[in-house]
């Protein structure tokens, strides 16, 4: 495999004769673990280049397949046409070498992460990426002919299951038989496209809209784990600043209602009580598993929230209200 590097990828681009000999840029773009992923500029357009990696950028060891790449550039072919507003549009794919180019999202775009960090709190935009996720868990459940294709589950395996879900259970123990019966759960449903990382370091924002990237983990499966993961995220920075907590409940709440605007293909109640499961599991990952989140190095907020995820794997705790009267409970009162 020809390993990409800003030094080189111009060089790269010209023999593919995926850009001309006219001046251009490369720069090398941060924020992800697993991924060589580079901005390039000419005059006539920007785009991104993304290779994948076998081993993962982390503290502990993590490997994955470097196929995974194929995987990401299929789901977002198969996306794009539904949500091209949403879903970076494949340019050109280079499958020796585990490359693709993609459309660039607009240059005064941010990570929504950070803005979250920075207090930065949209309701409206987090109602709209609601019905986005929405609409691909809808979308692939009506055309689950389309997107069966996607069913091997491998590579999701390799980087949430893993990581995430078994890493809890080996480091956390009270824990391992709770979160056994939802990796079965998980690992068997086959209902709807789950994006696998539906986390605000993967939107692209700006006035209001965004474009969403990272589909390596897609896969045709258990969806309720996009709303778990992706709850949980605006749950730690909660944690992470109580004074906001507030705000953040609120952008949950209207999170949740722009999904549940678009879904039909289960009750709106059991999908609740599947993903409030998967939202504890990953909220222990975050302070647990292979790769915790960097912005919550305290002790006493880890251990805040292992004591919201007891409440939901040990306790009993079901339902999205109950989590955040919870959090605006506990945590306005830090």
């Amino acid at each position: 495999m020809f390993e990409l590097t800003a030094e080189n990828a111009l060089d790269y681009l010209r023999q593919q004769g995926w850009i001309g000999d006219a001046p251009a840029h490369a720069e090398l773009l941060s924020g992800g673990v697993s991924n060589q992923v580079l901005r390039v500029t000419t005059p006539q357009r920007r785009l991104v280049l993304k290779q994948s990696r076998p081993q993962l950028r982390t503290r502990d060891a993590w490997f994955s397949d470097l196929d995974r790449i194929y995987r990401e550039q299929e789901v977002m072919q198969a996306l794009h046409p539904y949500l091209p507003s949403v879903v970076p549009e494949v340019l050109f794919v280079d499958r020796p070498n585990y490359v693709f180019a993609m459309s660039h999202a607009p240059l005064e775009a941010k990570v929504w992460k950070a803005e979250l960090l920075e207090g930065q709190i949209d309701l409206e935009l987090g109602a709209n990426i609601g019905r986005v996720l929405g609409r691909i868990h809808q979308g692939s459940a009506e055309q689950a002919r389309r997107f069966e294709a996607f069913r091997d589950d491998t590579v999701y395996v390799q980087l949430r299951v893993d990581p995430f879900y078994r890493r809890v259970q080996e480091r956390r123990h009270e824990f391992a038989a709770a979160i056994e019966s939802i990796i079965a759960n998980m690992l068997t449903v086959k209902e709807a496209l789950c994006h696998g990382d539906y986390t605000p370091k993967n939107f692209l924002v700006r006035d209001g809209i965004f474009t969403l990237v990272d589909y390596e983990t897609a896969h045709f499966g258990d969806p309720t784990m996009d709303l778990g993961l992706f709850l949980a995220h605006l749950t730690l920075k909660a944690v992470r600043s109580p004074e906001r907590s507030s705000r953040l409940t609120a952008l949950m709440r209207m999170f949740w209602r722009g999904y549940c605007q678009e879904v039909t293909f289960r009750p709106h109640v059991e999908l609740e009580g599947r993903g409030v499961k998967h939202f504890g599991v990953c909220l222990m990952a975050r302070v647990d598993g292979t790769s915790p989140v960097e912005y919550l190095p305290q002790e006493g907020n880890r251990a805040i929230v292992r004591r919201l995820a007891r409440g939901i794997l040990l306790d009993g705790m079901d339902s999205w209200e109950q989590v955040w009267r919870w959090c605006e409970r506990e945590l306005c009162s830090e």
